[in-house]
């Protein structure tokens, strides 16, 4: 019996194409795979180096700031020190001036001392003879004089003073400004103790002026003495008011003395010095004004620290309204720098009340 011949079937792929299409899968896997992972890396590396980019920026940025600062500090320490050393050489300066200054002081009050010394002693041996001539007449004038004056010589040459009348008001200018004739030495004076401030030869100069006027009253003549600054009192306390009598001597003697120990301060306040002509009963015929210069106040007390030349002219002239009419106001007039309206003013004054204008020399009496 024959052997069946198998069918055989028809495959229409071959081999080779398999191979090829599974080859060909594989590289198009792989080309997909690796497309995929180059997009993605890429935009967050991007995105990464913009930020590090923007962080080094802003550390760049904190540098910058942080050496500015350091600049600028070390600029400041820099003028801090400079400014440290322009004070220490100002301070040094300031101290060797004021040395130098306080040498020069010393210096110029010892020559000062010494030429006045001097001066002093050649008039003394030249008006010697003068002296000796003059005792006869002087003691034949003493009996009329309630009380004797000491000076240098013949010293009486105030031929223009009014000493004449019943009743006599002296009125003292005891303020600051009697220190001294120039604004910063009396502001220097002002600081020194009272016991220095006493030897000022300003006010030793109005005292003395003070005892020769006393030596001028008649006996049966009356007196008062007022001394005024910021307020106005009798130089001889609980006497406010009151009229003295000229022959008792040691009255007058103390009355020099208490004026004597008094020490010039404050403001002058004139309105308050005239009120005393218009209050004393009776009323003086007969007023003495010593003073230096023109009235800083009205009132015992004022808020201004610097009034200017205007304003003391308008004080004045408001004060002397209280002065009563019929009543002479002889000035004598100290020298004082800076108010140039005194000498004018206190002219006018005396000119109107008929009294006399005198501006007293440094060498009287």
């Amino acid at each position: 019996m024959a052997r069946k011949r198998r069918s055989g079937e028809i495959f229409s792929m071959s081999f080779l194409d398999c191979m090829s299409c599974g080859f060909g899968a594989v590289i198009l896997f792989f080309m997909i795979i690796n497309s995929r992972s180059d997009v993605t890396p890429n935009d967050q590396t991007k995105a990464l180096q913009a930020e590090t980019n923007k962080l080094e920026i802003e550390v760049l940025q904190g540098r910058k700031n942080l050496a500015l600062a350091r600049t600028s500090i070390q600029k400041l320490e820099t003028e801090d020190e400079e400014a440290k050393d322009q004070i220490s050489i100002i301070k040094a300066l300031i101290a060797e001036m004021q040395a130098e200054l306080a040498k020069y002081d010393k210096d110029t009050l010892a020559k000062i001392q010494a030429i006045e010394k001097l001066q002093s002693d050649i008039k003394a041996l030249q008006d010697e003879v003068k002296r000796l001539l003059a005792l006869k007449k002087e003691g034949e004038a003493v009996g009329e004089r309630a009380r004797s004056f000491k000076g240098e010589g013949d010293r009486q040459y105030l031929t223009g003073l009014k000493l004449g009348g019943e009743r006599t008001l002296i009125l003292v200018d005891r303020s600051a400004s009697m220190l001294h004739e120039t604004i910063v030495n009396i502001l220097r004076r002002k600081n020194l103790p009272e016991s220095e401030q006493l030897l000022s030869r300003k006010w030793r100069q109005v005292v003395a002026s003070v005892d020769w006027l006393t030596s001028q009253f008649r006996p049966e003549s009356e007196y008062q003495i007022y001394m005024f600054n910021n307020v106005t009192e009798p130089v001889i306390k609980g006497t406010d008011g009151l009229w003295l009598k000229a022959d008792d001597i040691e009255q007058l003697d103390d009355a020099v003395r208490r004026l004597r120990r008094t020490v010039p301060k404050n403001g002058t306040n004139m309105y308050s010095a005239f009120q005393v002509i218009r209050d004393l009963n009776p009323r003086p015929d007969n007023v003495i004004l010593l003073v230096d210069s023109m009235p800083t106040m009205d009132a015992a007390t004022s808020s201004k620290s610097v009034i200017l030349a205007g304003e003391r002219l308008n004080l004045f002239t408001a004060a002397t309204q209280l002065i009563p009419s019929g009543i002479p106001i002889n000035i004598m007039l100290y020298p004082m720098e800076g108010d140039s309206r005194a000498s004018v003013s206190f002219w006018a004054l005396a000119l109107k009340s008929r009294g006399s204008f005198i501006s007293v020399s440094h060498d009287w009496p």
